[in-house]
């Protein structure tokens, strides 16, 4: 009799274009490989297929980035489809849309159900609570944080049995300041025209409102003249509010100490410039990802006092937290934290680093999210 297939897991989301839920959908696919699992991955498409496919993973082209009640349930058929033809035992949705056509597919075939639950999604519209409520029916549901854990909870009425809160994971790999040439911190000091010797306050988020840009140029127009302030992110296509912030940094006079940089490629580089790293949202974040990354980059981080950065920064400790919205506490903090001896702000950047690599690495995640498929397996 020939052996059985090694199981296999799919994981189904809208499209393979970029992003935290990307990206973690190829950790998740790289370690099935390693574990000896059959790894698929059903989107839409996109520039990272490629590098999932070098892994060892399938990827299967569907249009799941339909939200169209008919996309979705065309969706769920193929889906179906593809679990019976191949054997796959699990079905691990990361977006809503696409959650309801593999909640389908998980009915008509018998294979068990998985979410992510990446945020606390908007529910301004009718009908919206029922919509989402999709991220919360799986076997089991993994919370990115404990912060959502209890959303849940209070949202969904999830059961505890089947909540698993997995934190999110920083590379430790790309992100360890011992493996970052000076040469590469160098390009980007000289593309960035950042000046020698004087204090570096980096904002990275894409620029949008609700990530506090904001709240930091108002921060800087309060802090002494030396300090410096970098903003990395992209606007993407709607430049409306960069164009905003470019206009309050003239208006303040701010034009040679606070400057938007766009996209940058080499996040480990870019991080080692700053001397704070500096999270501003004003709307609760999920998680926080670019909190861990600062810190595993041994940064010194000033984060609002809300949503996951609650659980990833001990106040004093690895860095300190503030009222979100307020420019006047923020300024205060980083003033504080530029005013700390180089060896004390070393000390703080030293212990984020530590509690990083012990709860928030990409291999701890991946361990974490294969032994909840092993649970239903």
């Amino acid at each position: 009799m020939p052996a059985a297939p090694p199981p296999a897991v799919l994981q189904i989301l809208p499209s393979l274009v970029s992003g935290g839920v990307e990206r973690g959908t190829l950790e998740i696919a790289e370690a099935l490989v390693g574990a000896g699992f059959r790894a698929f991955v059903a989107s839409a498409g996109g520039p990272l297929v490629a590098p999932l496919e070098a892994l060892g993973a399938r990827h299967v082209t569907l249009p799941l980035a339909t939200k169209s009640p008919l996309g979705i349930w065309r969706n769920a058929a193929a889906l179906a489809g593809l679990v019976r033809a191949e054997g796959i035992g699990i079905l691990h949705a990361r977006s809503r849309a696409p959650a309801w056509s593999a909640l389908l597919a998980a009915r008509r075939t018998g294979a068990r159900f998985v979410t992510t639950y990446h945020g606390t999604y908007n529910e301004g519209l009718p009908g919206k609570r029922l919509y989402n409520s999709v991220m919360a029916r799986g076997d089991r549901v993994i919370a990115i944080s404990r912060f959502i854990a209890e959303h849940l909870r209070a949202r969904h009425g999830v059961a505890e049995d089947r909540v698993r809160v997995i934190l999110r994971g920083v590379d430790e790999r790309a992100f360890d300041p011992a493996r970052v040439d000076p040469t590469r911190i160098a390009a980007l000091r000289a593309a960035w025209g950042v000046p020698e010797g004087r204090p570096v306050v980096m904002l990275p988020a894409r620029v949008t409102r609700w990530k506090g840009q904001g709240v930091l140029v108002e921060a800087m127009a309060r802090l002494p003249g030396e300090a410096f302030a970098l903003m990395v992110g992209d606007a993407g296509a709607k430049p409306a509010f960069r164009d905003e912030l470019a206009a309050r940094i003239a208006a303040l006079g701010l034009q040679d100490r606070v400057r938007l940089v766009g996209h940058a490629a080499d996040m480990p580089a870019a991080l080692l410039l700053a001397d704070v790293v500096v999270h501003a949202s004003t709307d609760p974040e999920a998680f926080g990802r670019t909190v861990i990354e600062a810190q595993a980059m041994a940064r010194c981080v000033v984060a609002s006092d809300l949503g996951g950065p609650r659980e990833t920064v001990e106040e004093g400790v690895t860095g300190w937290r503030v009222r979100p919205g307020d420019p006047d506490a923020l300024a205060a903090a980083i003033g504080r934290a530029l005013a700390l001896p180089a060896e004390a702000r070393a000390g703080i950047g030293a212990a984020a680093r530590a509690w990083v690599l012990a709860h928030c690495t990409t291999a701890r995640m991946q361990a974490a999210t294969l032994g909840v498929y092993r649970e239903l397996l």
